[in-house]
């Protein structure tokens, strides 16, 4: 059975969970049951990332132990993840021992190789996002973090270094080769353009008088690491790299989903460590935006989130995974409306898709005592909508299948059952429903990804030599 390890990006323990964190869990784990659905064997890694400076001002602004605080938030991370219903396998915390064992032995990996080393900082930070940016970036955004709407800070303090410059050209070989692939192409386009105008050494610690809370640098008492060589290097060190066999299973990843506000640092940073260790880039790299209410980016710093679990207690969680999936753009920005979200429901949830899986069980069962005998293989062409699920176009793929949906209600006015049933034309009548049987059968297997309980109760459905139609409806309207 082949591999395939997927991961998200692991989200900033100083908040509890928004929007955009379930987007980004949903996306990996729409991709993760399909590559179930050919067969394979998933890997599917997430967590917490759980150091830094904002951690422990959080933690102290409420008056709690820093690891008691990060242990509530890691849970309300899990607690999200069960709701989504994402089937992870792993779940990491930079706090785990483990981790940081392996993180430490990962930075004399780098250090053997000679890519660190010593040397004063001076540059522009953004206390947000907990990184250093170049000149030209706060240049090009007047001064100010576009992500936190704050003004850069200038630091200079003496931190250990990575030699990222040293691999830019390996690097910009992989991309533009599609060893290392980068979707949309806009934002491999992006990463280029910052790639092609020659990548500088970063800094990959900081002085433990300013960062206490974090993982000490091997030999270094007055240094902590950085978020690169801790937070990025989850992904290797979940799978048991570099004191254990088992990586060698996984790696390379076949996919990482991330936000494009962290794009730099998984397409820049995260291969210059990878390269430095001699191991392969990631075979995808998958980018999705940013989920906006009123154009503005939705999350914790700004205050304007929606909380997921409210709307899975009110839709169910069926809906909120395909209204996020379908409506939300995969290659770009997103407006989140419950107004939106409610037209979606009664219209495409209750109207087509649940409105085609009652009429047809019922007919099935009126017409012919709820058997249509041997039901025959689906004649549809699935070929765009696994171009689409190879791409991370989820929005097209859905709408591929909704365009079959759509395509089954228009059969079934035009074959008219009914009519045919009152004639008493047994074996046409059981051609035709047998025919749209197969059909909704082949919806819910591609639904199977977006919607696993729908799907699940689709087959239950039309499953066995008794259809009967449900005795609520999949998706009762709402006001």
């Amino acid at each position: 059975m082949s591999k395939f390890y997927i991961t998200t990006s692991i989200p900033y323990a100083n908040g509890t969970p928004h929007l955009g964190h379930t987007l980004d869990f949903i996306q990996a784990d729409v991709l993760a049951r399909y590559a179930q659905l050919q067969g394979k064997e998933v890997k599917f890694s997430t967590g917490t990332d759980e150091h830094g400076s904002k951690i422990k001002e959080k933690a102290e602004s409420l008056n709690m132990d820093t690891m008691k605080y990060v242990d509530g938030i890691s849970a309300e991370f899990k607690k999200l993840l069960d709701v989504l219903q994402v089937e992870y396998t792993d779940f990491i915390r930079t706090t785990d021992p483990e981790h940081e064992k392996r993180a430490k032995l990962i930075w004399k990996k780098l250090v053997d190789n000679g890519d660190i080393y010593k040397g004063s900082y001076e540059g522009w930070y953004c206390v947000g996002d907990e990184a250093f940016f170049s000149e030209t970036e706060v240049k090009e955004n007047g001064g100010i973090c576009p992500n936190h709407k704050k003004p850069y800070q200038k630091i200079k303090e003496e931190n250990y270094f990575f030699k990222l410059s040293k691999y830019t050209k390996e690097i910009k070989t992989k991309i533009e080769n599609e060893e290392f692939l980068i979707i949309p192409e806009t934002k491999r386009n992006e990463i280029l353009s910052l790639v092609n105008g020659g990548l500088e050494d970063v800094s990959f610690s900081r002085p433990k008088s300013n960062v206490e809370w974090g993982i000490e640098v091997p030999g270094d008492s007055h240094q902590v690491m950085y978020v690169w060589p801790d937070a990025l290097t989850n992904y290797l060190t979940v799978i048991g790299y570099p004191d254990t066999d088992n990586w060698k299973t996984y790696w390379p990843a076949d996919v990482q989903v991330i936000g494009k506000d962290i794009l730099r640092f998984h397409a820049a940073i995260w291969p210059g460590i990878l390269l430095s260790l001699g191991l392969d880039l990631p075979k995808k790299l998958f980018v999705h935006g940013f989920i906006q209410i009123e154009g503005q980016k939705m999350g914790k710093s700004l205050g304007n989130g929606v909380a997921p679990e409210d709307l899975v207690n009110n839709y169910g969680v069926d809906v909120l995974r395909y209204y996020l999936m379908r409506h939300m753009p995969s290659y770009s920005d997103g407006d989140f409306s419950l107004d939106h979200l409610m037209e979606s429901y009664n219209g495409e949830l209750a109207n087509e898709l649940g409105n085609v899986v009652q009429r047809s069980a019922t007919m099935v069962k009126n017409f012919l005592s709820g058997d249509v005998g041997e039901i025959p293989p689906s004649e549809h062409d699935v070929t765009a909508y696994k171009e689409f699920m190879d791409g991370c176009r989820f929005d097209r793929a859905l709408d591929e299948v909704w365009a079959q949906i759509r395509g089954i209600n228009q059969y079934i006015d035009e074959t008219k059952p009914w009519e045919v049933a009152k004639e008493k034309d047994i074996e046409h009548l059981t051609e035709i429903l047998g025919y749209i049987v197969s059909s909704i059968l082949e919806v819910a297997t591609l639904l199977i990804p977006f919607m696993p309980n729908t799907a699940s109760a689709i087959k239950e459905i039309f499953s066995g030599d008794n259809i009967t139609p449900p005795e609520k409806a999949l998706f009762p309207r709402k006001d």
